[in-house]
């Protein structure tokens, strides 16, 4: 594929943070962009000289300027939205939480190898340079006993949540709390590193009985167990700390932007970054980019079958902690 020609929906920060990537990025550029009102639509693209505005999601996907659709919507309509633009030919990338469910996941792969369609499970930390430093350090530590992780982040809309409210990122309706948003890094990252864990158990602080404001979850591997700290509710020191029998690695900046990798042995101490911009996103789109130009479908499609596992993961455990979403 020569060019990515993205069409946008949603028009929430992590959109503008893509399209200050796509800015940077040669072989790609924003064509069109959605929305349910035109004053937003409009606002976004005039953001970034984007001369396509649609308030109409059929004509959006009827496009053929458009090739590729990004998604940044509430976490519910993230299947339904997908779905309908792999059915309309077009490539998807996705953020995270890719769906509330495996098998709608699983639904969305199949029909996109079936059309022989690229679909990007847009999670940043897998296109990040230092996760890469990350998986080559692991066996210097030696067999891995323990993995600690804490990505804590007070939210304005827990303020909103107080008052009375009940902003999307919290709200079950929409699929929101903390789980499926602050905390799904953490257990992306054990995930991408170690695999599918054997159990997986939530324990949610639930605001009013019903929103997941902060949580712990606790995977259980052969041999060792990973503790995943998640909070929109506080904060603290994010980070990531794995413990072998031989050393120990200490992520800084958590699992969301691996901001520093410390790798430390009974033998040597190495600080470790080949990430030398503050957009996370900057490097996922370089990354999807380079992928797409390459026609590398196998190496997007090895992504998804981490993030399967993840859904496993989130859909298993979320409900056996009684959070339970529209369609369950």
């Amino acid at each position: 594929m020569e060019e990515i020609r993205l069409g946008t929906i949603g028009s929430g920060v992590i959109v503008h943070s893509i399209l200050d990537g796509v800015k940077e990025t040669e072989g790609i550029r924003c064509a069109a962009v959605y929305s349910r009102t035109w004053q937003r639509g409009s606002e976004l693209a005039g953001c970034y000289g984007v001369e396509k505005v649609y308030t109409d999601m059929d004509r959006f996907l009827s496009d053929p300027e458009v090739n590729f659709v990004y998604i940044a919507t509430p976490n519910l309509l993230h299947y339904e939205q997908a779905k309908k633009a792999l059915l309309a030919g077009k490539n998807v990338i996705c953020e995270k939480p890719f769906c509330t469910k495996w098998e709608h996941a699983k639904e969305l792969v199949e029909i996109a190898k079936e059309k022989r369609l690229f679909l990007v499970d847009a999670v940043p930390t897998a296109f990040l340079p230092n996760f890469e430093i990350l998986k080559r350090k692991l066996s210097e530590v030696g067999k891995i006993k323990l993995v600690m992780s804490n990505y804590s982040q007070y939210s304005s809309r827990y303020d909103v949540l107080k008052a009375g409210g009940m902003p999307n990122i919290f709200n079950p309706q929409y699929a929101g709390g903390c789980l499926m948003d602050i905390n799904f890094y953490n257990v992306y990252l054990n995930v991408a590193l170690f695999g599918k864990p054997e159990e997986a158990i939530y324990y949610p602080n639930l605001y009013a009985g019903v929103a997941d404001t902060s949580g712990i979850m606790v995977m259980r591997y052969d041999g060792f167990v990973c503790e995943a700290s998640g909070a929109k509710d506080t904060w603290g020191q994010n980070y990531v700390q794995i413990e072998g029998e031989e050393g120990y690695i200490y992520v800084e900046g958590g699992s969301n932007g691996l901001s520093q990798i410390k790798v430390v042995t009974k033998n040597a101490e190495e600080v470790l970054n080949d990430q030398d911009s503050s957009n996370r996103w900057l490097y996922e789109v370089r990354k999807v980019t380079s992928l797409v130009q390459a026609d590398d479908y196998e190496t997007i499609y090895e992504k998804l079958d981490t993030m399967l596992d993840v859904m496993w993961v989130l859909e298993q455990s979320r409900k056996a902690a009684g959070l339970f979403f529209p369609g369950d």
